[in-house]
C-alpha cells in the first residue's frame, strides 16, 4: 500500500461569506505527482493554508506523512510556494536566497544557486538587485528558486507558472519532471490544464468546496469521454 505524504479527512473550512470546504476527502501519495484544479474560489488556496495550519479548520483532520498538521514536525518535510509570492522587497536576490537556505541549516553553495537560476532562465546579475526591481516573473523564478534548493521531500506549490513566460514554465516542467523522477512528492494547483495532463500521476477537481473528481488525466477524459481534458474539466464542474 503506498505511503500517503497528505491525508484529507472531511475537511470543513467556513469564513464570514459562508463555506469554502464542505468535507473535503483526499489523498496524496508519497512519490507522486499531483495536481488540484477548479475555477477561481473552488477553495483550492484555502485547502492548501488549512494544510499548512495558516487557518483552523472547522472540522476533520489533516496529516502529513502520518503526523498531524498542527505539528511542526509535520510540516518540516514541506516546501512552499504561495500563489501571491512577496520575499521582503528591501532584501537583495542573493540575501533572500541565503536567508531561506540558511532558514532550512543548508550552506549557500554559489555554484549550486547558479546552477539553479539557470535552470529556471533568471540571470545571476539578478541577485545583486533588491527583489522591489524585480518583475512579477523574476519575483516568482527567485520563490521556484528558493523552493527547490531546499531539497526538501515534498514541494507544494500554488499556481507556480503564474507571471512566467513561455520557456521559464518549460524550464519548469523540467525541473518539476526531473523532482517527479526522484521520488519526491509534488502537489500543485493550477490553472493550466496542459500542465496538469503532462506533469500529473493523479489530480483532482475541487469545485465549490467538494471534490468532484479525483484519478489520472486519462481517467479523467474516459469518465466523461472528452476529448481533451478541459472539456472533461466542463463536463465534471456542470
Amino acid at each position: 500500500m503506498s505511503v500517503s505524504a497528505v491525508r484529507f479527512q472531511q475537511v470543513v473550512k467556513s469564513y464570514a461569506g459562508g463555506a469554502v470546504l464542505r468535507g473535503v476527502e483526499l489523498e496524496v501519495r508519497a512519490g507522486e505527482s499531483f495536481g488540484l484544479v477548479g475555477v477561481n474560489g473552488a477553495g483550492k488556496t484555502s485547502l492548501v493554508k488549512c494544510m499548512f495550519d495558516f487557518c483552523a479548520l472547522d472540522a476533520g483532520a489533516i496529516a502529513i506523512f502520518g503526523l498531524s498538521h498542527r505539528l511542526p514536525a509535520a510540516r518540516a518535510p514541506l516546501s512552499f510556494l504561495p500563489e501571491r509570492f512577496s520575499p521582503p522587497y528591501y532584501l537583495s536576490g542573493a540575501a533572500f536566497l541565503r536567508y531561506m537556505l540558511k532558514l532550512q541549516g543548508l550552506p549557500y553553495d554559489a555554484a549550486r544557486v547558479g546552477a539553479m537560476l539557470a535552470a529556471l532562465d533568471l540571470e545571476p546579475a539578478a541577485l545583486t538587485r533588491q527583489v522591489r526591481a524585480y518583475s512579477k516573473g523574476m519575483t516568482q523564478k527567485l520563490g521556484l528558486a528558493a523552493c527547490l534548493l531546499s531539497d526538501k521531500p515534498m514541494l507544494v506549490l500554488d499556481e507556480p507558472t503564474s507571471g512566467l513566460d513561455p520557456k521559464a514554465r518549460a524550464l519548469l516542467k523540467r525541473q518539476l519532471r526531473l523532482l517527479r523522477d526522484a521520488g519526491r512528492t509534488l502537489l500543485f494547483t493550477s490553472h493550466a490544464l496542459a500542465d496538469v495532463e503532462e506533469l500529473c500521476d493523479r489530480m483532482a477537481i475541487l469545485h465549490e468546496g467538494r471534490i468532484r473528481f479525483v484519478g489520472t488525466p486519462r481517467q479523467c477524459r474516459a469518465d466523461y469521454a472528452a476529448a481533451n481534458l478541459e472539456q472533461a474539466f466542463l463536463h465534471c464542474i456542470a
